[in-house]
């Protein structure tokens, strides 16, 4: 028995044993909702995935479908079928890893919110900015702070609020390191 995707081909030498009507409809239809999301990823996304020529071609012409009606749906089904013939495991995984990517950078982002929301609380979070972060420009950072808490006094648009959470942001891609919650 060889297996290929999420379905078991027959061979000749290793008997008639073969997948049920409900396990192959089971099975195809896992294999359109991952060719489902390979349709919904962001282009860049999309081209780190490794995937053969005709498996990619037959994406990127369900990409190109604005409309989601019927030719799409059946678009998605030859997408299901191409991927009965290709091994999904790696697939799989890259698609994985694009998921764990995106909930790292969220992640990443709450702890910098939630550390620019204790630095406008308390003055005392740029010692531990500083701690964290050496090269951080303190007087710069010092003055965004007394320009943020101004504007939200003033009722002003958050100009000053936000540079913080840039400055913060790019300080914690300088050193590839994210700030620890324990910070915040």
């Amino acid at each position: 028995m060889r297996h290929v995707g999420a379905f078991r081909l027959n061979t000749h030498e290793e008997g008639p044993e073969t997948l049920s009507k409900t396990q192959r409809k089971k099975a195809m239809g896992e294999l359109q909702m991952l060719g489902e999301e390979l349709v919904e990823l962001s282009a860049d996304r999309f081209r780190k995935i490794d995937l053969p020529e005709d498996l990619r071609a037959a994406v990127e012409n369900a990409r190109r479908m604005t409309r989601h009606d019927e030719a799409r749906r059946r678009q998605i089904q030859y997408i299901g079928k191409l991927m009965r013939h290709v091994e999904v495991e790696p697939i799989r995984a890259a698609l994985a890893e694009v998921r764990g990517e995106s909930a790292g950078l969220t992640a990443m982002l709450h702890r910098l919110e939630r550390l620019r929301t204790a630095l406008l609380a308390d003055e005392k979070v740029l010692h531990e900015i500083a701690t964290l972060y050496p090269s951080v420009d303190l007087q710069h950072l010092r003055s965004l702070r007394r320009a943020a808490l101004k504007e939200q006094e003033q009722g002003k648009p958050p100009r000053s609020y936000r540079a913080i959470f840039q400055l913060l942001k790019e300080i914690g891609d300088e050193t590839s390191g994210v700030p620890a919650d324990n910070a915040a």
